[in-house]
């Protein structure tokens, strides 16, 4: 069964700016898409490695104004709808995404590219964000490969991401939802919290400075820290999963989840751009 998926975040950028980002081609290829068209109010396309279905574009626009972006996007042979309004916020931007056919059951088995349309898109937001916000974006997730690895730099001592990362409720913060984490050999991380009810298992524990988690059939995620010019560099892979149907949700959830990880160590007075209550599965 899909259900309808809002996401409503909060962007440091006036509207005309995040309108702009979301409609100049430019733009677009920076923190969406390897490739991009747009000639409104006839054409909005998208295509490439970082898009889901990516062989070529697949959308068609519905509806274009100064506040409101709506496109079909036909996906695993089912046409969607994606829309974006955009609304002031003081000197920000109260972006909210509506994407139609989601479904959780398939974002949890991988069997339609439907599946990673929620991560897919926190991921695109929290890159529009960095985008608008002069930072370095996150690695985007290439949907063409089964090599899911990549590097972030956070301004803030190698101990403090090291917290940041193994205590329970400093991951729960900057994540935005609850995770139980025991950070020694054979200890639980549990997305939920512990009494959800289940629990990956940590291993290949390095103190202070990286470990693994086991999650089953979509694998292992490690994690490893390193000093880089009085910062500190977190590289993260994801393995040993079957590499004819890569784990590209979950993936792109973690990767997405790294944004609010740097802004929780270097931005003032740090708050979550996200105002929903849906997060990264």
């Amino acid at each position: 069964m899909t259900e309808p998926m809002t996401i409503r975040a909060r962007l440091a950028a006036p509207v005309a700016t995040v309108r702009r980002a979301l409609t100049d081609p430019a733009e677009l290829r920076v923190w969406l898409a390897e490739h991009a068209e747009v000639e409104l109010p006839r054409r909005y396309e998208f295509w490439g490695r970082y898009t889901p279905e990516g062989d070529a574009p697949h959308q068609r626009l519905l509806h274009v104004d100064d506040r409101t972006l709506r496109f079909a996007w036909t996906l695993d042979g089912v046409e969607t709808t994606t829309e974006f309004e955009l609304e002031p916020d003081g000197d920000g931007t109260i972006l909210t995404l509506r994407q139609s056919h989601f479904s959780f059951e398939e974002a949890m088995s991988g069997s339609s590219i439907r599946g990673v349309l929620q991560t897919y898109w926190y991921l695109a937001l929290a890159n529009l964000n960095d985008h608008l916000d002069g930072r370095p974006l996150l690695p985007r997730t290439d949907f063409t490969s089964a090599d899911l690895h990549g590097e972030l730099l956070i301004d803030a001592p190698m101990d403090k991401v090291w917290t940041s990362l193994t205590d329970s409720e400093q991951a729960g913060a900057w994540f935005g939802y609850p995770i139980g984490i025991e950070p020694w050999e054979g200890g639980r991380y549990a997305m939920g919290g512990f009494d959800a009810g289940q629990a990956a298992k940590v291993f290949d524990v390095t103190p202070g400075r990286g470990l693994s988690i086991d999650w089953g059939p979509t694998g292992v995620t490690s994690w490893e820290l390193d000093e880089s010019e009085g910062r500190t560099k977190l590289t993260f892979v994801q393995s040993g999963f079957d590499e004819g149907n890569p784990p590209y949700g979950a993936w792109t959830g973690i990767v997405s989840g790294f944004a609010e990880l740097r802004r929780f160590h270097e931005v003032p007075d740090w708050r979550p751009i996200w105002l929903t209550d849906e997060v990264p599965a």
